[in-house]
């Protein structure tokens, strides 16, 4: 029998895991692209996973799959770009830099609220944009071209994921009598979807590696994908917006500890003041949030 704190707790410290999981995913990413399994396939192969784990789930959820199929068609697109775009992103790019241009993603609620849901933009709401495009601005400045502009594949990958994750949170909105089960299922089979296209277009070979790095990327996907998506659903559908939005910035301290234990990457003086910026902007939506509720 759980207790009423303990009710209370267990969102907190789902989300928390969330939060040490994702700022930590890339390390182990990076161990098996080096051992000669790429960034499509480890996902692909780890999401295989989860989602077969959760197939006798998916099968007894049939019909509510069938009653809303296009939203969760849409859920899943976002949320398996999302998932794959940030993964590729931490490989190819600066860890702490990719997670700062994720979290543009509270920019891309306000907007994509106001648009497709419809909710008014208030003078607060405007204030808050302005501050994280100015991080924005400041992180993605490129002073050879004189304007803001992504550097690299991995920018590009960060900014995208972000914009699906903010996608994904919308299309939840917008049906939440959908049940966490399929929410999660969704991610997963949208990850493995994202990367069958993905690995068709750049006609990425199968690697050819021994069965214990494939073991390690399945071991990858039931204990640390699917636990981490599993417990983010919990996590939100159990706490106001406001404060489940404020407790995964704790994603931003893990990964940037991570960073520089596990690796030599630096990150320039204008990416800290800029990023700053950004998480401001995330923390007073949070707050505006908050103030709604």
């Amino acid at each position: 029998m759980v207790s009423k704190r303990q009710a209370e707790l267990l969102p907190i410290f789902s989300l928390l895991l969330v939060a040490t999981m994702w700022g930590v995913f890339w390390y182990p990413l990076r161990l098996l692209n080096e051992a000669g399994l790429g960034g499509v396939w480890t996902t692909l192969v780890a999401y295989s996973a989860a989602l077969l784990l959760a197939l006798p789930l998916l099968w007894r959820q049939r019909l509510e799959c069938r009653q809303h199929f296009i939203y969760l068609l849409g859920i899943g697109l976002a949320s398996g770009w999302c998932n794959m775009a940030f993964l590729l992103a931490t490989l190819e790019g600066t860890i702490v830099r990719v997670l700062l241009l994720f979290y543009l993603s509270p920019l891309w609620a306000v907007l994509l609220g106001h648009f497709i849901l419809g909710e008014r933009m208030t003078s607060y709401a405007r204030i808050v944009m302005l501050v994280a495009m100015g991080g924005a601005l400041m992180m993605l400045w490129v002073p050879e071209l004189g304007f803001p502009w992504p550097q690299s594949t991995a920018d590009w990958l960060a900014i995208s994921a972000g914009f699906a994750f903010a996608l994904a949170n919308v299309l939840v909105r917008m049906k939440q009598e959908i049940s966490i089960a399929n929410k999660a299922i969704s991610a997963w089979w949208g990850a493995i979807l994202i990367g069958l296209v993905w690995l068709l277009l750049d006609d990425i070979a199968v690697p050819q590696v021994g069965y214990q790095i494939y073991v390690a990327a399945i071991v990858l996907g039931l204990l640390g994908f699917a636990v981490a998506t599993v417990a983010v659903q919990y996590g939100v559908t159990h706490m106001p917006v406001h404060r489940s939005a404020v407790i995964l910035l704790f994603e931003l301290v893990i990964g940037a500890a991570a960073a520089q234990l596990l690796t030599d990457e630096v990150v320039r003086p204008i990416e800290w003041f800029g990023g700053s910026l950004i998480l401001m902007a995330a923390w007073l939506t949070a707050r505006s949030q908050a103030a709604t509720d």
